[in-house]
């Protein structure tokens, strides 16, 4: 398994540039296939979702799509009642094991 040392890296968010930064530098790929390949898997993972597919990422998790249901809202500025259209949002369950290792890091 590779381990990916992500304390050096200089923001606190994980950027798809930096994947492909993590993958040129702990496989060997170039630089050019390590951005390929990282847009390549979210290209994949943003059209099954697109396409009303859920995404299981085995030991990761799970994106799935709902639909939420219009209703009533307020405009928090004026209070005047809105309605909020139907949409389609992307919800994310983290696996067990990705919440087992997350509260090991927390406590340990």
């Amino acid at each position: 398994m590779i381990e990916f040392a992500v304390e050096n890296l200089e923001t606190p968010a994980l950027t798809k540039a930096q994947l492909a930064e993590l993958l040129f530098d702990q496989i060997g790929l170039n630089k050019r296939e390590s951005k390929d390949m990282i847009d390549a898997v979210f290209d994949l993972i943003a059209q099954s979702l697109v396409d009303g597919k859920d995404v299981k990422l085995s030991g990761f998790g799970n994106f799935q799509i709902r639909t939420k249901a219009p209703r009533p809202g307020r405009n928090p500025r004026t209070g005047e009642a809105i309605p909020i259209q139907a949409r389609r949002v992307v919800i994310f369950h983290a696996s067990s094991k990705l919440k087992e290792q997350i509260q090991t890091a927390a406590i340990g």
